[in-house]
């Protein structure tokens, strides 16, 4: 398939051999979030239908990207396809009879959100045996006063609605940045932990792959697995992490370059960037990986906030342009080059800024929002088994049941493209 058809519908196997051949294409369901959250492709990204208008420009940047679009029997693919036309799109057509035309077909059918990520933080987990101990081992070691540190790897909002005690917040593309500050004992036990397992595992892996002096480990499970032990969670915590250090940048710098240099990524300079933004041929995303606070205060033009751990946790949510460049910017050359080693290796063609966004021309940054897009409205959405504290633990055993079964899900799929270094 070396262009998708206008007008008419488009077959599963044209969009697998895409997948594939990693050229460039937009799956979209525009059925509700909860919807999708049943069942779809593994590279569908979510895009309700009532949301277009708000959010279509901002995850498919180029007019000419290549979109198929389909639902799971709400009518509502055909009404998208017209909008999408009047927003601009020029290449839109719609998936041969749907969902269930995919699965006729033999596609693979995933559930829930941000599965690309969380199946290959299992594929991960499979492949590196990532350590990690119980909820159970972490509590003694916590009861026993051990020198253990537990590194939050979530959203701050996240950490704050529940935590395992005496842990702080560090999201994930902060951790090879900032660790050496949090555990400057070598002897220390570094603990990463998220609700369930995918940002614990890669968090945890970072720090393994960073070579940092620690013994570290991935909390199994996450908050989840706390839960499920009968043990009591935090909330409302506000720990934070601190400042990192010249002489623990540079450190981090040298092995997080390591890294993505094992992983094949490239470094560019701002000038290729800008030429890249002008090739009408490829999608780019441009992403600041730092946190929300340092975007907002000054970012390279072109660039959203897209804070390393979230953007390699939700990638289907800031990049939906399966095959497209991605080009990464941060201040430190640290947490751009550990969040572009995870992306290469789930199959992205990605970049690095290679120089520190603070140092260029003034009158190339801007101050603002934080905000990629604007927020769903709350009630509207899938209902996420391992967020709040409220769900019953059914639902929790059942979650991490179906993400111990994605690395299975993955080979019989085919299209994923990812690898591990």
């Amino acid at each position: 398939m070396t262009a998708l058809p206008i007008d008419r519908s488009v077959s599963a196997t044209d969009v697998r051999d895409a997948l594939i051949a990693r050229r460039e294409i937009a799956l979209l369901d525009v059925g509700s979030e909860a919807v999708f959250a049943d069942a779809h492709p593994l590279f569908a990204a979510s895009l309700p239908f009532d949301r277009l208008d708000v959010e279509a420009r901002d995850r498919i940047p180029r007019l000419t990207t290549p979109i198929v679009v389909y639902d799971n029997g709400e009518t509502l693919a055909s009404r998208a396809v017209t909008r999408l036309k009047e927003l601009g799109y020029t290449s839109v057509a719609l998936l041969d009879g749907g969902l269930d035309g995919w699965r006729s077909a033999g596609g693979e059918i995933f559930r829930d959100v941000n599965v690309p990520s969380k199946a290959f933080g299992e594929l991960v987990d499979a492949r590196r045996h990532t350590p990690s101990l119980s909820a159970d081992e972490l509590h003694a070691l916590l009861d026993a006063h051990a020198d253990v540190v537990v590194l939050d790897a979530r959203r701050f909002d996240e950490y704050q609605t529940m935590s395992i005690p005496t842990g702080v917040s560090v999201p994930g593309g902060e951790l090879v940045y900032r660790v050496r500050e949090l555990a400057p004992r070598p002897e220390t036990l570094v603990v990463v932990n998220c609700a369930g397992r995918t940002r614990s595992i890669i968090g945890a892996q970072s720090l393994v792959n960073a070579g940092i002096p620690n013994r570290v480990a991935a909390l199994r499970n996450g908050t989840i697995g706390w839960t499920l032990a009968g043990l009591t969670l935090d909330r409302g915590q506000s720990r934070r992490f601190v400042e990192a250090s010249e002489a623990g940048i540079e450190r981090a710098r040298t092995a997080a370059r390591s890294v993505a240099e094992r992983a094949g990524v490239a470094w560019v300079s701002a000038s290729v960037i800008a030429d890249w933004a002008r090739d009408g041929t490829r999608t780019l995303y441009r992403f600041d990986v730092r946190t929300p606070e340092e975007f907002a205060a000054g970012h390279l033009r072109g660039f959203r906030s897209a804070p390393g751990g979230q953007l390699v946790q939700e990638t289907d949510v800031f990049a939906p342009v399966r095959g497209a460049r991605i080009a990464l910017a941060d201040d430190d050359g640290v947490r751009a080059s550990m969040t572009a080693s995870w992306l290469a290796q789930m199959g992205w063609d990605v970049a690095v800024l290679d120089a520190r966004v603070s140092s260029l021309d003034r009158h190339e940054l801007v101050a603002g929002d934080a905000a990629p897009v604007p927020p769903r409205p709350k009630g509207t959405g899938y209902k996420r088994p391992y967020e709040g504290t409220d769900n019953p633990h059914s639902a929790m055993q059942a979650y991490l049941e179906w993400e111990y079964g994605l690395v299975a899900q993955l080979e019989r799929d085919g299209t994923h493209g990812f690898h591990v270094i």
